[in-house]
């Protein structure tokens, strides 16, 4: 996956019957034209056209995350 982040986008929905909350999360594939990404940055990312069978999304912005 070359020049390709995975993006996990976390969401707390609450449930019809329970009222309970629970987290729902999608995985986005997301195109890094310059391989800067690391593992646990905060992106910004924005649709766009597919770029590849299961990229459609676009790397807008990138902030490291303090540790």
């Amino acid at each position: 996956m070359d020049k390709t982040v995975a993006v996990e986008v976390i969401r707390r929905v609450k449930h019809p019957r329970y009222r309970k909350y629970i987290n729902r999360r999608n995985v986005y594939k997301a195109h890094d034209e310059n391989n800067e990404c690391q593992m646990d940055d905060m992106v910004q990312i924005e649709e766009s056209r597919p770029l590849s069978r299961t990229k459609r999304w676009l790397v807008i912005e990138r902030r490291p995350r303090n540790n």
